[in-house]
C-alpha cells in the first residue's frame, strides 16, 4: 500500500472520529433498548474487564460536542498508531525469517 493511500484512509477516519461523531444518535441501541423494555438491564451492568480509557466518549475538560469530537480523534490515534506498530513488527519478523 502507497504512502498517500495510508494517508487518505488516515484523514477520512480522522474526519468521521472528528466531524462526524458529536452527531451521532444519543439513543440506545436495539438490544439496549429491550433490555429496557423487559426490565433486564440491570443485570447487564457490570465491572467492564479493562480499564475504559475514554467512558461514554467524553473527555475532561471538553464540553458537549468537542468531547466527542476529542475523543475520536483520540481513538482514531490510537487505533492508527496500534496498526502500525503491529504492521512495523509483523513485517520486521516477515523479513528475519528465512524464505523457503
Amino acid at each position: 500500500m502507497k504512502r498517500n493511500e495510508i494517508l487518505i484512509g488516515l484523514g477520512l477516519s480522522l474526519f468521521v472520529g472528528v466531524v462526524l461523531s458529536p452527531f451521532a444518535s444519543s439513543w440506545p441501541d436495539g438490544l439496549e433498548w429491550i433490555a429496557e423494555q423487559y426490565g433486564f438491564i440491570e443485570q447487564a451492568q457490570e465491572e467492564p474487564l479493562t480499564p475504559q480509557v475514554i467512558p461514554d466518549y467524553e473527555m475532561p475538560g471538553f464540553s458537549g460536542g468537542w468531547a466527542t469530537a476529542a475523543a475520536g480523534f483520540l481513538g482514531t490515534a490510537i487505533m492508527y498508531f496500534a496498526g502500525w506498530g503491529m504492521a512495523k513488527m509483523l513485517a520486521k519478523r516477515k523479513t528475519a525469517s528465512p524464505s523457503e
